[in-house]
């Protein structure tokens, strides 16, 4: 003990220096790194990044500056560091081969976030279903189907392929298909579905509605319907207008033919 207490002031002498600046390195590098998480917190919300993404990454970032602080205050100390960002290194590279599957629906979540193909509310569909999106997750995708059912998605399967969000923009067309007799007199039917059309006070005027001959088929001559309307009308307009063109077809005597083959027969000669 004697001799710990004597050489304690030329360890001082020595190693006082030394602590005392890499304790300055840890004080002053957790203030840099706080101020810089909350620099790169302010600009990714200016650019109205999502929050997830937002916590994630300023997360990574003041972790990624610690780890440096904390390996240059331990090299001031005269502690060999090339082994310690070695065994650092071994350790990231482990745990990202363990992970590799949930750090690709990581990243993938952040693609989603950042790019905002669809966001809480819209309906989309991708990787094989579709649904009211619930939840965007960092590593999954919650979608609610139109019958009540919950569908969880990883992110990088939403990301592999294509997806489409169907209520993004405002309007959308309405495509209907509509076959009537080759009896039937073309115009008189154009003008009786476009009256049905601009009957709907949902309709929109611009774009204008459409309706036009699509196809000559074997039954039938078969009419496109397009009319345009707001996004949140599309299916009780659609409903709406298969109802009411059945019905004033009928009440007009506008034969819907049902699928027909002509047989013809003939005798052979004995």
């Amino acid at each position: 003990m004697k001799e710990f207490l004597d050489s304690l002031p030329g360890m001082l002498s020595t190693y006082g220096l030394k602590i005392l600046i890499a304790l300055a390195i840890v004080v002053i590098g957790r203030w840099v790194a706080a101020a810089i998480k909350k620099t790169v917190r302010k600009a990714l919300l200016k650019k109205k990044v999502d929050e997830t993404v937002v916590n994630f990454s300023c997360s990574i970032a003041y972790v990624s500056l610690m780890a440096f602080i904390v390996v240059a205050a331990l090299g001031q100390l005269g502690v060999q560091t090339s082994s310690i960002v070695a065994i650092l290194g071994a350790s990231a590279l482990a745990i990202g081969l363990a992970l590799q599957g949930s750090l690709s629906n990581l990243s993938a979540g952040v693609i989603l976030m950042v790019t905002r193909p669809f966001k809480i509310g819209d309906y989309i569909e991708a990787g094989g279903d579709s649904g009211v999106v619930e939840l965007i997750s960092l590593l999954a995708t919650t979608l609610k189907t139109v019958d009540n059912k919950k569908i969880i998605i990883p992110n990088s399967k939403l990301i592999g392929g294509s997806i489409t969000n169907y209520t993004a923009e405002e309007i959308r067309r309405i495509d209907l298909t509509v076959g009537v007799s080759y009896d039937s007199n073309l115009k008189t039917v154009r003008d009786v579905l476009m009256d049905e059309i601009v009957k709907d006070q949902r309709v929109l005027k611009d774009p204008a509605p459409f309706v036009g001959v699509v196809e000559m088929a074997d039954s039938s001559v078969n009419l496109v319907v397009r009319p345009w309307v707001k996004t949140p009308d599309y299916w009780d307009v659609f409903f709406a207008l298969n109802e009411s063109i059945k019905l004033r077809l009928d009440a007009e005597g506008i034969p819907i033919p049902f699928p027909q083959t002509d047989i013809h027969l003939f005798k052979q000669a004995q």
